[in-house]
């Protein structure tokens, strides 16, 4: 809990994001994997009206969940 509380770690995980998103060996449908749910989240959020989760809290769960499993996917690109 303490983690997820931790600006460091959100920063890491921000810079992992944009270094998954920019690299050419992450193919696109991996990339609009996350692109796709937290753009339209972002878009539409009163299509959802009774989830009162705000657009930057989705955003980095989002995150988090999209670096773990494409870290895990890609691991020889991450080294």
């Amino acid at each position: 809990m303490r983690k997820l509380l931790s600006l460091r770690h959100w920063r890491l995980v921000f810079v992992r994001i944009f270094r998954l998103l920019t690299a050419r060996e992450v193919r696109l449908m991996d990339k609009l994997l996350y692109l796709i749910p937290v753009l339209l989240y972002w878009v539409l959020p009163d299509v959802m009206p009774f989830i009162p989760i705000d657009d930057i809290a989705v955003t980095m769960i989002a995150a988090e969940l999209y670096t773990r499993y494409m870290e895990r996917k890609y691991k020889a690109l991450l080294r």
